[in-house]
């Protein structure tokens, strides 16, 4: 029987421009962007020129949102089954497709050209190719094909870090490519988490997550086999020299917190362990690029 979010989802009402906003996932973007920030710093010894920051962080976070959007539109049946996403706009009917198709299509090509024409055209098509592995790869096959869409698709939300560093240098370095293997290694443990506090979730919406196709037990051991992995990926950047000690204390201390979450999780988890490690771990990363930033400048 269909549900009636499922049901309103061809049913609209006049949009409120919060509807919009919560379609490019504002929060999501926002540490996006922080990435990128600090790509851009890490790819220079001087200050950023404004003439490239304001450009290029227009350019990628609305092409994010974009992205964001799109996978709302995709998502919207799916959305409608889970409680977690019930009340976005498009289950809701605050907003129809075609709508949103529009919204996507117009806030994305604005970004692109924005990168082209003000940033250069390296970061442009990167941005492009980072949005369709998201909104295209991601959303429309991995997501619904393997278990391992988390860990394939990651590449595309790790992408912007590199994307705020050819901005400033119009290049591809080994530098910003670690930065990219340090998001693409967290996203796992920090969508299994919330996947195994969200399973039943998952199981009805029929999406098949980690913890849906090969159980929850299984999944936590690989949540913690990827925060181990995650640990060593992270102190990389110190190991080369492209850092000091301030970033070598901050992230051992933050990956020991994520490494205790990750054990509590395997050995001895209570009811709020997954969804305290979730959170946990939208912290590490955005606590991680800000000690990047002060121990470059410091």
């Amino acid at each position: 029987m269909e549900s009636v979010a499922t049901k309103n989802i061809t049913k609209t009402r006049n949009a409120h421009w919060r509807d919009y906003l919560e379609l490019t996932k504002p929060r999501v973007v926002a540490l996006l962007l922080l990435t990128a920030v600090v790509g851009m710093c890490l790819a220079t010894e001087e200050l950023v020129s404004m003439n490239v920051l304001v450009p290029a962080l227009a350019g990628i976070g609305l092409m994010s949102a974009a992205a964001a959007a799109i996978n709302h539109l995709v998502d919207r049946h799916i959305d409608a089954k889970m409680a977690r996403t019930l009340r976005r706009p498009l289950p809701q009917g605050n907003l129809s497709p075609t709508k949103v198709t529009i919204f996507a299509a117009t806030i994305g090509a604005i970004g692109f050209v924005t990168l082209y024409a003000w940033v250069n055209p390296l970061t442009a098509w990167l941005t492009f190719a980072s949005m369709v592995g998201y909104a295209v790869v991601y959303t429309m096959f991995l997501k619904r094909a393997t278990p391992q869409n988390i860990v394939i698709g990651g590449l595309a939300g790790a992408a912007p870090p590199l994307l705020g560093w050819t901005a400033v240098t119009n290049e591809i370095n080994a530098p910003a490519v670690l930065l990219v293997m340090i998001i693409f290694t967290w996203t796992p443990p920090h969508f299994w988490a919330l996947a195994v506090h969200r399973a039943k979730d998952y199981a009805r919406a029929e999406i098949p997550m980690l913890p849906v196709t090969h159980g929850i037990d299984f999944t936590k051991t690989c949540i913690f086999l990827y925060t181990v992995l995650l640990t060593v990926v992270c102190l990389m950047p110190f190991l080369i020299g492209m850092t000091g000690m301030i970033y070598l204390v901050g992230v051992s201390l933050l990956n020991a917190i994520f490494l205790a979450y990750a054990w509590k999780l395997k050995y001895a988890p209570s009811k709020k362990t997954a969804f305290n490690m979730f959170a946990f771990s939208i912290w590490h990363l955005m606590l991680l690029f800000v000690i990047l930033l002060v121990d470059h400048y410091v």
